[in-house]
């Protein structure tokens, strides 16, 4: 999105240089894992217009399409959107460059709206969340995955530390910035982020713990089929405890 509010923080850092598809190399368990949930959540329905809001090259947009008429990537990266012609070719899912706070959709317009691996790019989400809500028509579906801070190896820690839980986005970022406008990374209390959601009228349904395998040394040694089936097995029991580093929320506009 060229066009912006001086001062205004975009999210489209991903035109610097970075090859997000890069990213996804040996990660073939946290993408099958968040399939999966999607699939889960979505089984059995249809649906008419739907958009994937953040959904860099079309990894997952092009999975909607199962479930949807029509599908929009909606990605503020031209760098993503690149990428995604080549990824999404053969397809007719729709590039739309478009920012989380500032969607092109009109009122009531989606039926159904997924936001995947966005969420720790955002502290303070109130305007995001409105704009889903505004386009979303009464009953209409949302999947909003959120980066969770508390998993189980940081309650267990805070735990041992004798510390309370933060209730607000804790930042993750291990490198200074590289730029003053640079987007965060941050990690959310998940009770915390139901509430701005149900703020903005969008009220919980269902979530799953999401990830719950992630370890370097399992996947070492443990066959990415088998860790899916675990983790098949897993994301729903775990979601009462918010178990995982991932937390999918499938929420409906009031």
């Amino acid at each position: 999105m060229s066009e912006h509010q001086p001062g205004k923080k975009v999210a489209d850092q991903y035109d610097r240089g970075y090859d997000y598809t890069k990213y996804w190399n040996n990660r073939d368990y946290e993408n099958a894992a968040e399939r999966v949930a999607i699939r889960r959540l979505l089984k059995g329905r249809r649906f008419s217009k739907a958009a994937d809001v953040g959904g860099g090259f079309g990894r997952l947009a092009k999975l909607l399409r199962e479930y949807a008429d029509e599908v929009t990537l909606a990605e503020p990266s031209k760098t993503q959107l690149e990428a995604a012609e080549k990824f999404l070719a053969g397809t007719d899912v729709i590039r739309s460059r478009q920012q989380a706070d500032d969607l092109k959709f009109a009122d009531g317009e989606l039926d159904l709206l997924t936001m995947v691996r966005v969420m720790h790019h955002i502290p303070e989400p109130s305007a995001e969340f409105a704009e889903i809500a505004r386009v979303l028509k009464r009953g209409g579906v949302a999947i909003i995955e959120v980066a969770n801070y508390g998993h189980f190896k940081n309650r267990r820690a805070l735990k041992k530390a004798g510390e309370p839980m933060p209730t607000e986005p804790v930042s993750i970022r291990t490198a200074p910035a590289d730029q003053p406008d640079a987007i965060a990374f941050v990690n959310h209390n998940i009770d915390t982020v139901v509430r701005q959601l149900a703020d903005a009228g969008l009220e919980l349904q269902r979530k799953l713990s999401v990830s719950n395998l992630r370890s370097q040394t399992l996947k070492r040694f443990v066959p990415t089929k088998v860790l899916v089936a675990v983790e098949w097995l897993l994301q729903v029991p775990l979601a009462k405890s918010d178990f995982g580093p991932s937390i999918f929320l499938e929420l409906r506009k009031k």
